[in-house]
């Protein structure tokens, strides 16, 4: 077996480490306002539940040496955001989401997604997405490593949206929902073999 010392390798070797073996992870479409009309969207694979009592969810951000992405920054000023659940059925647009803009510029327009308004926080959603979840930040962490870091952002669910076609008797159907996970790469996976084990009591 390899072994590697994270101290003497650079952060883009310790990067492949991490995506390549931390898999499958899924994918948060997170948008937020832009303080100036402009609703800004982008996909996050560092992304996971926190608690469900009360209902939090996680993002970690990537700062680049020039400073906050336009997601954190956003989230900073309004401590407001809207997470969604990427599926098989809205991945392109999502991923056309992914390219740089300026901040004035809304990747929900370039992507062709349809905005659709929250109910509790005054960030829109997506009308693309089966699954998505209005967010108030409660928490957030940096971090720095030389010039740049990234941001651990934790966020209260305050609202649920659920595609009735996907939900039954208080549970979300996978097969339905078809959510997609980031692997390395440019690699994705869909929803495969589905098995079930009993816990130990």
């Amino acid at each position: 077996m390899h072994s590697f010392d994270p101290n003497a390798q650079t952060e883009r070797e310790n990067y492949k480490l991490l995506i390549g073996s931390i898999i499958p992870r899924p994918i948060a479409f997170v948008t937020t306002d832009s303080g100036n009309g402009v609703i800004n969207g982008a996909p996050f694979s560092y992304f996971s539940i926190v608690s469900s009592n009360p209902p939090m969810v996680s993002l970690s951000i990537q700062r680049p040496a020039s400073g906050h992405k336009d997601t954190a920054r956003n989230i900073y000023r309004t401590k407001e955001f809207v997470v969604h659940i990427v599926d098989r059925d809205n991945v392109e647009k999502i991923n056309e989401t992914a390219a740089s803009l300026a901040p004035d510029e809304s990747e929900l327009i370039r992507a062709g997604l349809t905005p659709v308004a929250s109910e509790v926080v005054a960030v829109p959603g997506i009308r693309e997405a089966k699954v998505r979840m209005e967010c108030r930040l409660v928490e957030a962490i940096p971090f720095h490593e030389g010039d740049a870091g990234s941001d651990l952002l934790i966020g209260r669910v305050v609202r649920f949206h659920i595609d009735e076609e996907i939900y039954s008797n208080g549970r979300i159907d996978p097969r339905a929902l078809n959510a997609v996970s980031r692997l390395a790469g440019t690699s994705y996976a869909e929803i495969g073999e589905i098995f079930s084990m009993d816990r130990p009591k």
